[in-house]
């Protein structure tokens, strides 16, 4: 037993890594060769660079480093390898086992266990299996130990996952016994624990500091008692409290289990120095041996902030003592807030404070946020000014454009190259890039024309049976896709053949995915950073595939590769603004900046949610001795109240997210409540809001565009008179704008495709079947067979009563016969060439003729008839009775929309606009046609003859379309004229 331990921390105002570098200089920097024979221990290879950029400042030139080497990590990286696991040991450890073929081989084992699982759900479980794992091996937990635990009564769910859990874990040493390998954290305790022994025994003759270490791993605790006991050895703690109450630090535990009842008190694993207090017990290091480190740099904040630090985080019962506090324990001098409505504000108001840090010459900032989302948008915002900044935490390659093309092209397999799938996939910017990519993008955009609408039918053949069969403007939009088309088909047939084969090996499935994607996109695909990782995960996913699932269904490798991409961080290369820089958490430790902007503190953020382990209940988590949920709130504590040490700290939030109200951080709510407010940054909160505000908000007036007389068409269908009437502005727009609205592309089938469809198999049986009552069912069984299966269970009840009816009906009114159907004609009418298409025409036993429409919805009602609307009937009747439909004369006597809606609890019924003797309001059936030719010449003199302007929605509770509502500003308008 060492006669002492060399055990410091430096504070949270201090800058941690040039304090370290600082102190180390100045200890060993007198002899050159002694620093540089010195070996630093380090968490994270980012660590690494950070320290190393702090020996550079503090050097003022040239320097030998001592030798850095990460720990911290599962993986120990190649620097670290020949230092922890030296070639002259005589017993060898043995290799760990690649971390993708662990994790498929569990995904086989959860298949194992319980075969109802695809391989996608496998896999997913595995991972999280894998790290539940890991921390039985970190911790140093026997998984035989939850044999001995009296679990009592669990749910059903939990009972079926510790079950499974179990038959996995039983088998999973087999798996490694056969590999002759063994799991990556174990391997990381043998090597700790060899070094431990080592130095132990045989104290190395140089220097040894572990620095920036908070991982309370027994292993890594070891290591640390022994670094503390070398002669040259010392640990350097970040952010040890030592001014903490006894009664305070003890309260944090861990704690001892009861005598009586065996049950432990519950630790507060959510305060930030619980897990320093834990290494220090594991460590069996009472926080009275801990010394600060006295070196002070330009880069540190006051101290008083340090206290004021400690204060806000001070356990909740605690808390009431706040206001007791002499000032200096709650100042928070240097840390100002930003409380915006929006993440969009949130992200410029930052991005200008970066922009303003680089007004000074030197100074540095640096934004730290687990929200990507946030980093994302800072990084597009300080491109404005033509500024670079890295996101050292990366962006997952499910994100990137290589990783998004993967998977575009497995849910278009997956979905039978249904509309929505296909064309994400055919305009990625990966596909046909280069000089042919404009020509490529025609052919594209051609073919979303071609599939708006509802669904076609499954596959690459419905996509041809789609383009084939349509007539009038789709037809010229289909025929313009179809060209296209064939090219392209040729290329997607592999991938279709593949997933019309059922479930087979990943790795032929990976291997189709590949080459249909090179197919596409060309080598380039794999170029660049993100490029390459997407190469190396499928290289790697392949090999390894033949140790996971021995099928996989076609359908699951999407969500699969989601899983996959989504755990792989893609960074980029460096080439930022060398004094700007945005970390993830992880990634800030130990990092150093002028002004450090900590954003995105919302609940749910910082801290996140706890993520849950669907293996193991809390409560055997608990007995087991593994970390529990809420650990990592602790440790998100932990890093911002480092951030908080720097020199000038800016806090920022978003009242709101994309979807609703936000709740502010814990952590903030403690600062405001500690300091009795924190200091607003109004100017960069006014910046935020007028950087982008274009000053007074001129709306524009209600838009009456005049064409000249001859300008204007003169023609019109008598479906476009009351669009023309009520909106001319939608007219004009429509007409003479030659502007179509599109339908969506995938769309739900709207009341006007049910319409057709309907109207094409009445207009079927009418001429085909001359009205036989015995077939008009079964042309609409047939219609409603291409029909999505969804659509059809709710409409064919309701259209098969319907259609009975219209059978009934007719068979009701033996002395009227059906003439004509879907017949079009025209006729002129005060300039103006007015046509329509009936949809029947009856001939009625006193010589007259009847107008029938057919409604699958309500029918105009009768004060829009009064006021000069909805007199499609009459305008039919006008052109029948001026000779405008052929083979069609006499006059109409009736007026009939035939609905197929619901009245009176039945399907179907017959509504007409007129009355013989006008009752009830309605137009006198003698003066129907006149009216609504008075009616329609009124119209056409005004705006396709005449000058009248096109305002627009001139009456609009006749104009409920809303196709051009954007093209015409409403919303900027409407009320204010």
């Amino acid at each position: 037993m060492p006669d002492r331990l060399y055990l410091y921390t430096i504070p949270p105002h201090r800058a941690f890594a040039d304090a370290l570098a600082q102190g180390l200089i100045r200890r060993f920097g007198g002899d050159p060769m002694r620093l540089a024979r010195g070996i630093v221990l380090v968490p994270t290879n980012r660590a690494k660079r950070a320290i190393t950029d702090a020996f550079v400042r503090a050097s003022g030139g040239g320097l030998l480093l001592p030798r850095l080497v990460a720990i911290g990590d599962p993986e120990l990286d190649e620097a670290a390898g020949p230092f922890l696991d030296p070639a002259d040991d005589d017993v060898a450890i043995a290799p760990a086992v690649n971390p993708l073929q662990r994790r498929l081989i569990l995904a086989r084992l959860v298949q194992a266990g319980d075969p109802g699982v695809d391989a996608a759900e496998a896999v997913r479980l595995a991972g999280e299996l894998g790290r539940t794992l890991d921390q039985l091996l970190v911790e140093e937990v026997d998984p035989r130990r939850m044999r001995e635990i009296e679990v009592g009564e669990l749910s059903a769910h939990w009972q079926r996952s510790l079950d499974l859990f179990e038959i996995a874990l039983s088998k999973w040493p087999q798996e490694l016994e056969k590999l002759g390998r063994i799991d990556l954290a174990a391997r990381r305790n043998a090597l700790l624990d060899r070094v431990s022994m080592r130095w132990r025994d045989e104290p190395p003759d140089r220097f040894v500091c572990a620095a920036g270490i908070t991982t309370a791993a027994p292993a890594i605790a070891r290591l640390l008692r022994v670094v503390a006991g070398l002669p040259g050895g010392m640990v350097v703690f970040p952010g040890i409290d030592l001014a903490m109450g006894s009664d305070e630090w003890d309260l944090l535990g861990p704690f001892k289990p009861d005598p009586a009842t065996g049950r432990r008190k519950r630790s507060l694993e959510t305060h930030p120095q619980y897990h320093l207090k834990l290494l220090l017990d594991r460590m069996d290091v009472p926080r009275a041996e801990v010394q600060q480190w006295r070196v002070a740099t330009e880069l540190d904040a006051p101290p008083a902030r340090s206290k004021a630090i400690a204060s806000a985080m001070m356990p909740a019962d605690l808390t009431k003592g706040w206001s007791d506090l002499p000032a200096a324990e709650r100042r928070l001098s240097g840390v100002r807030a930003i409380e915006v409505a929006t993440p969009a504000e949130e992200a410029q108001a930052i991005a200008l404070a970066l922009r303003e840090a680089l007004e000074t010459p030197g100074r540095t900032a640096a934004l730290v946020t687990p929200d990507r989302a946030l980093a994302r948008r800072v990084a597009a915002h300080v491109a404005r000014w033509g500024l670079g900044i890295d996101d050292s935490a990366g962006a997952p390659l499910a994100s990137l454009p290589p990783g998004t093309l993967l998977l575009a092209l497995a849910e278009a397999g997956a979905q039978g190259f249904a509309p929505l799938a296909l064309l994400t996939l055919l305009k990625h910017p990966l596909v046909a890039a280069g000089e042919d990519r404009l020509g490529w993008l025609e052919g594209a955009r051609s073919l979303d024309l071609a599939l708006r609408g509802p669904r076609p039918a499954a596959g690459l053949a419905g996509i041809d049976a789609h383009l084939a069969n349509a007539d009038g403007y789709d037809a010229r939009v289909r025929a313009a896709a179809l060209g296209w088309w064939r090219d392209v088909r040729p290329q997607l047939e592999p991938l279709e053949a593949l997933y019309a084969g059922g479930a087979a090996p990943l790795p032929g499935l990976l291997a189709q995915l590949r080459e249909t994607a090179t197919a596409l996109c060309g080598d380039g695909l794999w170029g660049r950073t993100e490029g390459r990782a997407a190469a190396t995960l499928l290289d790697d996913l392949e090999r390894e595939a033949p140790h996971g699932p021995a099928l996989v269904e076609p359908e699951s490798l999407a969500a699969m590769l989601r899983t996959l991409m989504d755990e792989v961080a893609v960074r980029p290369p460096q080439g930022g603004h060398p004094r700007l820089a945005i970390y993830g958490l992880i990634e800030a430790r130990l990092q150093a900046a002028d002004l450090v902007i900590l954003g995105g503190l919302n609940e749910g953020v910082w801290p996140g949610l706890p993520a849950p382990d669907p293996w193991l209940a809390p409560r055997i988590r608990s007995e087991l001795g593994l970390p529990g949920l809420e650990r990592r709130i602790g440790l998100s504590a932990h890093d911002l109240a480092m951030g908080l040490g720097a020199r000038e700290v800016l806090l920022t939030r978003a009242r709101r997210d994309a979807g609703a109200p936000t709740i502010a951080s814990r952590f903030w709510l403690r600062l405001e409540a500690l300091s009795g407010g924190l200091e607003r940054a109004a100017v960069l909160e006014s910046w935020a809001r007028a950087i982008d505000d274009p000053g007074e908000h001129a709306p524009v007036d209600r838009p009456e565009p005049c064409p000249p007389a001859a300008a204007r068409p003169r023609d019109i269908p008598v479906t476009d008179v009351d669009r023309l009437k009520a909106d001319p502005y939608a007219f004009y727009a429509k007409r003479m704008l030659r502007l179509r609205a599109l339908d969506p592309v995938d769309a739900d089938p709207s009341a006007a495709w049910r319409g057709t469809a309907v109207h094409d198999v009445l207009e079927q049986w009418a001429k085909l079947d001359a009205c036989a009552p015995d077939a008009l069912e079964p042309r609409v069984l047939t219609m409603l067979a291409q029909a999505h299966p969804m659509m059809r269970a709710l409409w064919q009840p309701r259209l098969i009563e319907a259609v009975r009816w219209i059978v009934r009906e007719l068979a009701a009114r033996p002395e009227r016969r059906v003439i004509a159907v879907e017949q079009s004609g025209s006729v002129e009418i005060a300039g103006v060439k007015l046509s329509g298409k009936f949809d029947r025409i009856d001939a009625m036993g006193d010589g007259t003729i009847g107008v029938v429409d057919y409604k699958t919805g309500q029918p105009p009602t009768t004060k829009a008839v009064r006021a000069g609307y909805s007199l499609q009937l009459g305008l039919l009747g006008l052109i029948a009775e001026r000779g405008g439909f052929a083979g069609i004369a006499g006059r109409a006597s009736a007026f009939e929309y035939w609905s197929l809606a619901r009245k009176g609890g039945e399907f179907g019924y017959v509504a007409t606009p007129v009355d013989p003797a006008g009752k009830r309001d309605r137009i006198p059936t003698d003066e129907f046609v006149r009216i609504a030719a008075a009616n329609f010449s009124d119209v056409a003199g005004a705006y396709l003859t005449g000058d009248t302007p096109f305002v627009a929605k001139l009456h609009p509770e006749y104009a409920p379309y809303s196709e051009y509502d954007q093209l015409m500003r409403r919303d900027e308008w409407y009320g204010r004229n």
